[in-house]
């Protein structure tokens, strides 16, 4: 058993596939309108689904605005330099909402950014990615 996707619903799918590919770098590995139920499909990743888990933005025509709730609450990618990469975020228009630096409490390197939709992304220093936060 593996993990597949994880989907989110956007307003603008344009505007979020944009932010996943420009100012992410993943790559948009497919996309599909069904026009009888009124959805567009786009899957986003680093690699393809066959290698790791991807996500996939669904819009669903006609909705521009979700209430994200207090459930969700973010999605971590590992990076190799944090500082560097929310640089590289901010030049490209991306919005981080918590620069780089340590966990409180802790020294794993972190920061999170935001996607147009207001989906929240944690970015964790790939070398301290698997050991937790708070090491």
């Amino acid at each position: 058993m593996r993990l597949l996707h994880t989907m989110l619903r956007v307003g603008h799918l344009q505007a979020s596939i944009d932010f996943y590919t420009q100012v992410l770098g993943m790559r948009l590995l497919r996309q599909h309108d069904n026009p009888e139920y009124q959805y567009t499909l786009a899957f986003v990743g680093f690699a393809d689904e066959s290698e790791q888990a991807v996500i996939e933005l669904t819009y669903n025509w006609g909705t521009e605005e979700y209430d994200l709730g207090n459930a969700f609450g973010h999605i971590a990618l590992g990076v190799e330099d944090v500082y560097q990469t929310c640089e590289r975020i901010k030049a490209a228009g991306g919005k981080v909402t918590r620069e780089a630096g340590p966990v409180k409490g802790g020294s794993t390197v972190i920061a999170f950014v935001e996607d147009p939709d207001g989906y929240k992304i944690e970015l964790i220093e790939s070398k301290q990615a698997s050991q937790g936060l708070g090491i």
